[in-house]
């Protein structure tokens, strides 16, 4: 089954600075490819549990008795963590967004380049598909959405004219939505419009958002001491979640001072913003929009 090249692959795993044998979560397993990288470095007494809901994902299972494949999403890392036995770990990776196995996949519906069923689950048991949505979220549900996960200014006539459509004929696949809206596509950024419009369902029908807020919440509590979290995001929504709770401990608002003016965010950011070289993207086409971004727990919490 063919999977996409890791991105990042040696930046995000040197970021979760490895120990010979520490306890390491890849929660977004895919094809393997960070996890492999992450068991090359482990020493016999590592351990290594990679989360992945799509039943894909499964047949890529690695055969090594350091590792554990959690199918389920990992909104609930710390839950399944315990019912293995695990409260601390040394290191979380999470490579964000959907893999090149997926998009190539035309019957999974993410594609904007090949036609098929309007589906978009990351979690094939979710009960809401992208096509439920279309045609039937309100237009005023799905203006939001497009405003604000596609970040669309023209998302509320898009938003009437999926409705107008779809009360012509049932809208069921990626070409009937992407000709729905054919005079919201110039040519020239065709492909741009087309790709934020999906990109809102996509994130609406996976929670995607909601599930990284989740799980960054856990994080701080997750890690040991000299713990490392390395988050590779390939868009501005979610990188600016992942900024701002390294930065804050919040995702909105600024966080309260003590009587000293000291404030009690969990994490420090380490090191700089990394992103992929030039020959990376012109090798792995994915990478262009990488962004990675490293933290550990902030020192002075280490010392309550």
């Amino acid at each position: 089954m063919s999977y996409h090249n890791p991105v990042l692959l040696q930046e995000s795993v040197n970021a979760l600075a490895i120990k010979h044998n520490g306890v390491y979560v890849d929660v977004t397993f895919g094809g393997g490819g960070h996890s492999k990288e992450i068991l090359s470095r482990l020493g016999e007494g590592g351990r290594l549990f990679g989360f992945d809901q799509d039943p894909d994902a499964q047949q890529n299972v690695i055969d090594d008795s350091r590792f554990t494949l959690i199918p389920e999403n990992f909104r609930y890392i710390t839950r399944f963590l315990r019912f293995h036995g695990v409260r601390k770990v040394d290191g979380i990776l999470a490579d964000l967004g959907v893999s090149s196995h997926q998009f190539d996949e035309a019957e999974r519906g993410f594609s904007i380049r090949f036609d098929g069923d309007l589906d978009m689950r990351m979690n094939q048991k979710s009960k809401i598909s992208a096509k439920a949505i279309v045609n039937n979220y309100s237009e005023e549900k799905l203006a939001e959405i497009l405003f604000l996960y596609g970040e669309l200014r023209n998302s509320r006539n898009i938003a009437k004219t999926i409705v107008e459509k779809r009360e012509e004929q049932k809208i069921e696949t990626s070409f009937q939505l992407k000709e729905a809206l054919r005079r919201f596509l110039p040519k020239a950024k065709e492909h741009k419009i087309l790709a934020q419009i999906f990109q809102a369902i996509r994130i609406e029908v996976n929670e995607e958002l909601a599930v990284l807020k989740e799980f960054l919440e856990q994080t701080p509590n997750l890690l040991t001491e000299e713990g490392r979290l390395s988050v590779i995001s390939y868009h501005s929504l979610e990188d600016r979640l992942v900024k701002r709770f390294i930065r804050t401990g919040m995702f909105s608002g600024e966080p309260e001072k003590d009587f000293f003016g000291n404030t009690n965010e969990p994490l420090q950011k380490v090191g700089k913003l990394v992103i992929p070289t030039p020959i990376e993207i012109t090798t792995n086409n994915r990478a262009r929009s990488a962004k990675l971004r490293i933290a550990t727990l902030k020192k002075v919490a280490n010392k309550k």
